[in-house]
């Protein structure tokens, strides 16, 4: 090899270190080039952080709560719901946005409501997105498989944050329905845990 090819392969293999140890947080370091972002929020909530109290600041008064307080519902008119799961002290542990399969949207759904807008992942992932994009957003999950709910086929993508560290969740589930006659899958639920869980 030729004295000045030396110096030039020495230098790409000096940037690609200095790349990989100054990676942004959150990106993998290596093994895992296809994905391409953790979460660590969904509807502004960051699971094992937020208090049921700035929920409630952010997405205004939750639709229902339960009497024992380990969860509160928001709902939209058009079916959609945002379901989180709290520990004893009153802290997100679980969020799921839901698109109720057989729910119609109400006719005075003209309204606007508080924190509906804000019911997506950080990185912009709202229901009846589609499958394509959940993949341009995280890359490829960790598992897909074939999934049902109220009788409807669907398909679950998987993915564990742990590569990405302690302080953010751990887990994201996204159900999609499943690609038919060439209309292309859509996000129908989307569930972001606390590493807790």
């Amino acid at each position: 090899m030729k004295r000045g090819w030396t110096r030039f392969w020495l230098s790409v293999s000096g940037i690609s270190l200095i790349a990989a140890i100054a990676a942004p947080p959150g990106w993998p370091q290596s093994g895992n080039a296809l994905r391409h972002n953790n979460e660590l929020r969904l509807a502004g909530l960051l699971p094992g952080r937020t208090a049921i109290a700035k929920a409630e600041i952010l997405l205004g008064k939750a639709s229902k709560r339960d009497s024992y307080n380990q969860s509160a519902i928001w709902k939209k008119c058009d079916g959609q719901e945002l379901i989180v799961d709290l520990d004893g002290k009153g802290i997100v542990q679980q969020i799921r946005a839901v698109k109720n399969a057989g729910e119609q949207s109400n006719p005075d759904c003209s309204r606007p409501e508080s924190g509906a807008s804000k019911w997506a992942t950080g990185a912009g992932l709202r229901i009846g997105h589609t499958t394509s994009r959940v993949l341009q957003l995280y890359g490829q999950p960790d598992s897909r498989s074939p999934s049902t709910k109220d009788g409807q086929r669907l398909e679950l993508l998987y993915y564990a944050f742990d590569w990405a560290g302690p302080d953010v969740p751990q887990v994201m589930e996204v159900l999609c329905t499943v690609e038919k006659d060439g209309k292309p899958g859509r996000v129908v639920e989307i569930t972001l845990a606390a590493s807790s869980l």
